[in-house]
């Protein structure tokens, strides 16, 4: 029954890291892509990104039937449970970051106005260099059971939901600005949704830290004013 158990809970942490891979591959993609300055996202890694996802959706469906299955059938110990668990906390949030990941292509679809995406490309390829880093570590903390990862990773929400009012504020300024034609405020608010997107990667990413955490103590710190100390 041990060696079993080892072997299932050893098969969902292998998924688990080809999950990851696709997941950081296509938040890669995207900030090599914001890094250039072009507006327009070339044919083959739109075509990356679409294939990555599905397969990312396949995997946490695969993931998700192997963690219950796991649980049931070998009756896993206290700190394995805890293990076990927080993959699939997890994973659900790895899946959604994927969906971010897509939105964030197809919004630039809507983008029209050259100069609008010029004054606020810096903006947008420094809160999303900020969410990836938040993602890559969150996920570090959790297979190489780092606390101060994980603690780096919270407090970053906190950069990234003030560039999100900094981006809706200028966006609130240009739309009361009834000289501004229909294509720029389509683009300004386009923007201002690819930022709301980006912000919710990163809450995510704090989402994983906040698993880390339950994996390492046993403590759900979920919606807790828990003091961060390194």
């Amino acid at each position: 029954m041990t060696i079993k158990k080892d072997e299932a809970i050893n098969k969902v942490m292998n998924d688990f890291e080809v999950l990851a891979n696709l997941v950081l591959e296509q938040l890669d993609s995207l900030e090599e892509f914001f890094n250039s300055g072009e507006m327009i996202i070339p044919e083959d890694v739109v075509a990356k990104l679409i294939e990555n996802e599905k397969h990312i959706d396949n995997l946490e469906v695969k993931l998700s039937d192997r963690i219950v299955n796991t649980i049931v059938l070998y009756q896993p110990v206290a700190s394995e449970i805890r293990k076990i668990i927080s993959c699939y906390r997890i994973i659900t949030s790895l899946e959604r970051i994927g969906d971010y990941a897509i939105n964030l292509a197809e919004f630039m679809k809507s983008i029209k106005k050259q100069d609008v995406y010029e004054q606020l490309i810096d903006v947008i390829s420094n809160m999303f260099f900020t969410a990836s880093q938040m993602v890559k570590k969150s996920v570090i903390s959790y297979t190489q059971q780092d606390r101060d990862l994980a603690i780096w990773t919270i407090k970053n929400d906190e950069a990234i939901d003030e560039m999100n009012q900094k981006m809706l504020k200028k966006v609130v300024s240009k739309s009361k600005n009834i000289s501004e034609s229909k294509k720029t405020l389509i683009s300004f608010i386009t923007i201002k949704e690819m930022v709301d997107n980006i912000e919710r990667i990163a809450d995510h990413a704090t989402n994983i830290a906040e698993a880390t955490f339950y994996f390492l103590d046993g403590k759900d710190i979920r919606h807790l004013d828990v003091p961060m100390e390194t």
